[in-house]
């Protein structure tokens, strides 16, 4: 059973804690790793170098969309794409992501919590919110 009257501050709560995380994963490749660095991670791997700046400014702004609360569910699941991606690159390393080349643990969290997210909606204080709609039956909000 959901509580009506505690549900929007706990998706409130998961909306800054997800665009906090957001934001953290990009400052962290671009001061950091610095977009030269980060693109040659991307090089080493496989991936076009042109992607590293962005990566990083799709998961800056997603990160910022969310946190305040502008269509907050909808760029959450269009972040779970890039999130993929870096899970991918971490797949190999194990389950941890203390481990050596990080893990997937954190990369799947963020997916998760982005699809949360977007199943639960913007929650309470968001700035522009729009209601998904499923078969016909509007969702709240």
């Amino acid at each position: 059973m959901i509580d009506n009257h505690s549900a929007p501050y706990g998706a409130f709560v998961l909306r800054l804690a997800l665009g906090a995380m957001w934001i953290s994963h990009a400052l962290l490749k671009y001061i950091v790793f610095t977009i030269p660095g980060f693109a040659g991670f991307l090089e080493s791997l496989g991936m076009p170098a042109a992607l590293a700046g962005p990566v990083i400014y799709a998961e800056l702004i997603g990160g910022v969309l969310i946190v305040a609360g502008i269509y907050a569910r909808h760029v959450a699941l269009l972040m779970i794409p890039v999130m993929v991606g870096a899970m991918s690159a971490h797949l190999g390393n194990g389950w941890l992501f203390s481990a050596a080349g990080g893990g997937w643990e954190y990369p799947a969290f963020l997916i998760a919590a982005s699809f949360a997210l977007w199943l639960i909606g913007d929650g309470a204080f968001a700035l522009r919110s729009r209601p998904l709609f499923f078969v016909g039956r509007p969702a709240t909000a």
